[in-house]
C-alpha cells in the first residue's frame, strides 16, 4: 500500500461504510445519519493517514474535524452537552496540543486556547469584553459559510 494514497483510501472506506450502514437503516444508529458523522469520518481519515504515513502536520486537521463533528453531534442529540463558545477554542487547543506531541510546535498556542476555554467555562460573571467574543461566535455560528468562503479566498490569494 502506498502511504501517499492512504488518506483517500481511509476516506473512501469510511464514507462507504457510512452509506452502507445507512442503507440497512439500523434503528439505534439513526442519530449517526447526519453531517456531523461525515465530519467525524473525514477527521478520522486524516488521523489514520497522519499516523500511518508519518505526516504529523495532518493531526491538527484530523483532531479539529473529529472534534467539531463530535461537538455538533453532541449538541443535537444530548441534553447535557455544553453549547458554549468556549468549546471551539478548546477543540482548537486540543488539536494544537496533540500535534505538538509529534511535531514539537504549537504547544504554547494550544495551552493558551485551552486556558481561555476553561476560563470561559468556569466564570459566571464574564468581563465586559467577553460580550464581544460572545457576539463574534454567535455571528460565526449563524454565518459560518461566509467564514469558510473568506478563509478559502485568503488561502487562494495569499502570497506564497
Amino acid at each position: 500500500m502506498k502511504k501517499t494514497d492512504s488518506f483517500a483510501g481511509f476516506l473512501l472506506i469510511g464514507l462507504g461504510l457510512y452509506f452502507l450502514i445507512r442503507q440497512f437503516n439500523i434503528p439505534f444508529l439513526n442519530p449517526f445519519y447526519s453531517w456531523p458523522t461525515i465530519l467525524m469520518i473525514i477527521g478520522a481519515a486524516f488521523l489514520l493517514h497522519s499516523n500511518i504515513s508519518r505526516e504529523f502536520a495532518n493531526i491538527f486537521t484530523g483532531v479539529l474535524l473529529l472534534g467539531l463533528g463530535v461537538h455538533f453531534h453532541g449538541k443535537v442529540h444530548y441534553s447535557f452537552w455544553i453549547d458554549h463558545w468556549g468549546v471551539y477554542p478548546f477543540i482548537i487547543g486540543i488539536a494544537f496540543l496533540l500535534r505538538s506531541f509529534k511535531t514539537k510546535s504549537g504547544l504554547l498556542p494550544g495551552l493558551i486556547l485551552i486556558a481561555v476555554a476553561i476560563f470561559a467555562f468556569l466564570t459566571t460573571s464574564n468581563p465586559i469584553w467577553f460580550r464581544f467574543i460572545n457576539l463574534l461566535f454567535n455571528w460565526i455560528e449563524n454565518f459560518w459559510p461566509v467564514v469558510l468562503i473568506g478563509f478559502g479566498c485568503y488561502l487562494i490569494y495569499k502570497k506564497r
